[in-house]
């Protein structure tokens, strides 16, 4: 049996950690997101996703908080114009269980998302797994995935909660055959078909719709407007 190795990083007061244990536990890496570590985490900046997108990225758009905590915010540096916030890693990562504390934002029109993405800008076909909220309503959070550019796999859960009022942990487990998405360590959801296969970044953004008010509701131009994340870890199988 292999022993376990631990491996701490302390950069600036503050601990990020990599565990590498058997082949049987795998390996985890955990973020406290309580500084911007550029070795491991970029920040989107200066460029438009377009189509329904309706903001440009910037880096001036993901902060961290006096109390240790990423905020990803929806501004408006002049009229009718807005910039959103995008925060991914370095490093792309494959099955396993990916977990995130966070706290969405509440106004019709935008988005509040954890997800891994990978696609043709990265060289591979675009594979895709989501926790999105919709802030027309927190009280809600919905699953999607995309195979090779194919989605339609969404589902709406009723959380019993508003999660824009406090933090609660959202994560999927991600495997060869199914993916299963968990509200505080409860199961919610599991798809079993088509299942993505290549690795992504990890990734958080907060972002203004335009064109899909059926989905979004109409956005009122509200802002400012913050997403936060308190942490994020992913265990490989």
């Amino acid at each position: 049996m292999k022993r376990k190795t631990w491996f701490t990083l302390i950069v600036s007061g503050v601990v990020s950690l990599f565990i590498s244990v058997s082949a049987f536990a795998g390996w985890v890496f955990w973020e406290p997101l309580t500084y911007h570590n550029a070795s491991t985490w970029q920040k989107a900046d200066g460029y438009s996703n377009g189509s329904m997108f309706n903001c440009t990225w910037r880096a001036n758009n993901a902060n961290f908080t006096n109390d240790g905590k990423l905020r990803l915010s929806l501004t408006s540096p002049s009229n009718n114009k807005f910039d959103c916030g995008e925060y991914r890693s370095t490093n792309t990562y494959g099955y396993g269980l990916y977990e995130v504390s966070m706290k969405p934002a509440k106004n019709t029109g935008i988005v509040s998302s954890f997800f891994t993405y990978t696609g043709p800008a990265h060289g591979t076909q675009w594979d895709e797994i989501d926790i999105e909220f919709l802030g027309k309503d927190t009280t809600k959070v919905q699953f999607n995935y995309y195979t090779n550019g194919v989605g339609n796999h969404e589902k709406i859960v009723n959380l019993g909660f508003d999660a824009s009022q406090g933090f609660h942990t959202y994560a999927f487990d991600w495997q060869p055959g199914h993916i299963k998405w968990y509200v505080d360590g409860v199961l919610k959801h599991t798809a079993t078909t088509n299942i993505p296969k290549t690795p992504g970044k990890i990734m958080m953004n907060i972002w203004n719709g335009t064109g899909v008010d059926g989905w979004l509701g109409s956005y009122n131009g509200a802002n400012p407007l913050h997403a936060e994340y308190d942490w994020v870890k992913y265990t490989s199988n």
